[in-house]
């Protein structure tokens, strides 16, 4: 049975991509990348296309922007209007793994933020947290928004290594029906390192 999962984060840099190109090789999913502000030479797309196998399909972004910086001004700098309306799921008979852009409050234009495309998508999310000083608040109020916004959260990833204190701190505010992922900290990012665990994921949930 073929999924759709929108993978968010708690906020920039916490492995939203290597988690994506995880969950899309144990799906043997499609791929999609919305937005991309910055470092188009070396996409997430690119990266998960590099880290997946061959046969998996890796969608076009609908905006690939110049800037490494927050879409809104990305966009605003090449003179390019984001609007909700510009975005249409790919469609295909696979599962689909579609990544957002840092977090959840991350603004796309003046008046949206990543966390509308989500809603307006309709997709149960993955939400990936990894340790840092700060992480459970950022964990926690990622959490509540989803829940203000009725937005369901399907699986929740500890991406690393987490002291057992946050660990337990975060487990104890996570609905009860959320299925847990938890992720190596990887020392080296290749693809037999996203196969063996996505492999592991894969007999973990039966999926």
């Amino acid at each position: 049975m073929s999924k759709q999962l929108f993978v968010t984060g708690i906020g920039t840099g916490v492995g939203k991509t290597i988690v994506s190109a995880i969950l899309t090789e144990a799906l043997q999913a499609d791929y999609w990348k919305p937005i991309q502000s910055g470092d188009l030479d070396s996409s997430d797309s690119l990266l998960v296309e590099s880290l997946t196998s061959p046969k998996l399909k890796i969608h076009q972004e609908r905006y690939a922007l110049q800037k490494a910086a927050s879409p809104h001004q990305s966009a605003k700098e090449e003179a390019i209007d984001i609007n909700l309306n510009d975005f249409e799921i790919p469609k295909t008979t696979n599962s689909l793994i579609i990544e957002g852009a840092g977090g959840l409050f991350v603004p796309i234009n003046e008046e949206d933020f990543m966390i509308d495309l989500v809603q307006q998508f309709n997709l149960p999310t993955v939400v990936v947290a990894t340790n840092y000083l700060g992480c459970i608040n950022h964990t926690l109020l990622t959490i509540e928004i989803l829940k203000l916004r009725n937005i369901t959260i399907e699986y929740f990833v500890f991406n690393g290594e987490f002291d057992e204190d946050t660990s337990r701190v975060i487990k104890n505010h996570l609905p009860s029906d959320i299925s847990i992922i938890i992720t190596p900290k990887l020392n080296s990012i290749n693809s037999s390192e996203v196969r063996n665990i996505a492999e592991t994921i894969k007999h973990q949930f039966n999926i």
